[in-house]
């Protein structure tokens, strides 16, 4: 692939990203980054390639959802505080 840049071609992308980067006013330039920093990232990388889960959902998840959710309603929405947790397994 050649990328031109005012009437001149480039050959190395890598160049070319530098000069577009160079361009960019700071509030994109932030977004670039993250979106960089995701790319390089094989954790956000293999997330987002990672199929849809399209399985359906049976009775027995509804139930344990529900109960989870009773649970945290009956506790205003917290959960076990990590010094409980913590302190359960010595």
């Amino acid at each position: 692939m050649v990328y031109v840049k005012r009437g001149k071609s480039m050959s190395d992308p890598k160049e070319h990203a530098h000069e577009l980067i160079d361009r960019l006013p700071p509030s994109q330039l932030a977004a670039v980054v993250g979106l960089l920093e995701a790319m390089l990232d094989p954790v956000s990388r293999a997330i987002a390639q990672a199929p849809l889960d399209d399985e359906p959902v049976t009775g027995e998840e509804r139930e344990a959802l529900a109960r989870s959710e009773a649970w945290f309603e009956e506790r205003g929405g917290k959960g076990t505080p990590m010094e409980e947790v913590l302190a359960e397994f010595g």
